[in-house]
């Protein structure tokens, strides 16, 4: 999807999105949530992270992270990086204090080396041509500073449900979705060390007590989601 195609369904995103995943009982705020919670976890051992961290949302769409970055690390400096301009401007309308909103011409990100400790894509890697993954990587990898961690979220093509929600957005119109080793392979060959897959969103809402069980399932790849994670 290119940049007319994100500005185009920028204002009726969260529709859409809320449209997409009814089956699973939950509204986007809790996607949104859980990935944040995920990456505070994962990053705890992480120097720097209990101090003033430097965070970049990589095709950051509307902002619907940016309440759960300031609120698992509320001294973080967040940027917001979308092709998207009019994305851009509706996130930085709904919250105008709380991030940083930088376009992005899809191949540079124009920030300087080692710049960020954590870096994030949240479910937008399926919409990018996948000739042009290995390249955004490597620029990922480039402003992620020694120590730093990225996180790829991505759908899950071996879990059916998913694979509908997405057949069924117009959102996901051109989507193609990664292969959780070929995104783990994207990060390795990147120079990320460390690199790990873990699986999540295994319960719908009507099953929601059973959520406690999900840190032991992480390994199991029927999970609705996965991200991908690599140490700098």
């Amino acid at each position: 999807m290119d940049k007319a195609e994100f500005d185009k369904f920028a204002d009726e995103y969260t529709y859409m999105l809320k449209s997409s995943i009814g089956i699973t009982g939950e509204d986007p705020d809790y996607f949104a949530e859980y990935k944040i919670a995920d990456i505070a976890l994962s990053s705890a051992s992480t120097p720097r992270v209990q101090e003033s961290v430097k965070v970049l949302d990589f095709g950051s769409g509307n902002g619907a992270s940016i309440p759960y970055v300031k609120k698992y690390f509320p001294t973080a400096e967040l940027n917001c990086l979308d092709v998207s301009e009019r994305s851009l401007k509706i996130a930085e309308s709904r919250f105008p204090a709380l991030a940083n909103y930088v376009p992005f011409d899809g191949q540079n990100i124009p920030f300087p080396d080692d710049y960020f400790d954590i870096s994030f894509a949240a479910c937008v890697f399926h919409h990018i041509d996948h000739s042009e993954h290995a390249a955004l990587i490597k620029e990922l990898y480039r402003i992620t500073r020694p120590g730093g961690n990225l996180f790829i979220f991505e759908h899950n093509p071996y879990n059916p449900l998913t694979v509908r929600a997405v057949n069924t957005c117009p959102f996901d119109v051109n989507a193609k979705l990664l292969k959780p080793g070929y995104t783990k392979r994207l990060l390795r060959d990147a120079g990320f060390e460390g690199t790990r897959i873990r699986y999540r969103v295994f319960f719908p809402h009507q099953l929601r007590k059973l959520r406690v069980m999900e840190k032991q399932l992480t390994w199991l790849p029927l999970g609705g989601q996965y991200f991908a994670m690599g140490n700098k």
